[in-house]
């Protein structure tokens, strides 16, 4: 799938209507949907807290917290929501200080229609980095499931059937291969035998 057919979710947090109104004119409905518009950190966090977005924008300061810390806490707390800060040109350098080493993007305002267009490509990029990060781990997990349980199936082989660790090892890749499963569907079975 190419990166233009992907579409991305995203939470816009504001409290400025004209800042909302521009924003979402700029983020097309056959790319970002939905786009969910909240305007306080709190109402934000209950968003949060029911769904994830690939991308939350803030612009800040918002009514009931300036926004930084809610940036950083999103990138600490959300394995692959990207986010983009929007902070006035005078408070930009501090800001960008505290919050980039957590991962959060930093665009100072008033900006363009081009920077925030950049702004939002770098989320795209990260976002797909991300991604593949999930997947991978993804794959890491399963494996070690696997692992797991062919460990705890070898066990029982051991203790039930007498044999030593790699005469079970042997035992669950031959009856695997020979019926065209996977180790852990072989191990399952053990497992679940030795249960009745």
């Amino acid at each position: 799938m190419s990166l233009r057919e992907h579409i991305y979710s995203v939470l816009l947090v504001s409290s400025s209507q004209v800042l909302i109104s521009s924003l979402t004119s700029m983020l097309p409905e056959s790319r970002f949907d939905p786009v969910t518009v909240v305007n306080s950190v709190n109402e934000a966090k209950r968003r949060l807290s029911e769904r994830q977005y690939d991308f939350v924008i803030v612009n800040t300061p918002l009514p009931d917290d300036f926004g930084t810390g809610f940036a950083i806490e999103i990138c600490n707390s959300s394995r692959g929501t990207v986010v983009l800060l929007l902070v006035r040109a005078e408070l930009y350098n501090e800001v960008y200080e505290k919050a980039a080493e957590y991962g959060v993007f930093i665009l100072e305002k008033p900006m363009s229609k081009f920077a925030f267009t950049t702004g939002v490509n770098w989320m795209i990029s990260a976002r797909e980095r991300n991604r593949k990060a999930e997947i991978k781990s993804l794959s890491v997990e399963e494996k070690m499931e696997e692992i797991r349980l062919v460990n705890r199936a070898k066990w029982i082989l051991i203790k039930t059937e007498e044999m030593d660790e790699s005469a079970a090892h042997r035992f669950i890749e031959k009856t695997a291969m020979d019926r065209c499963v996977s180790k852990s569907e072989v191990a399952k079975e053990i497992i679940d035998k030795d249960r009745k």
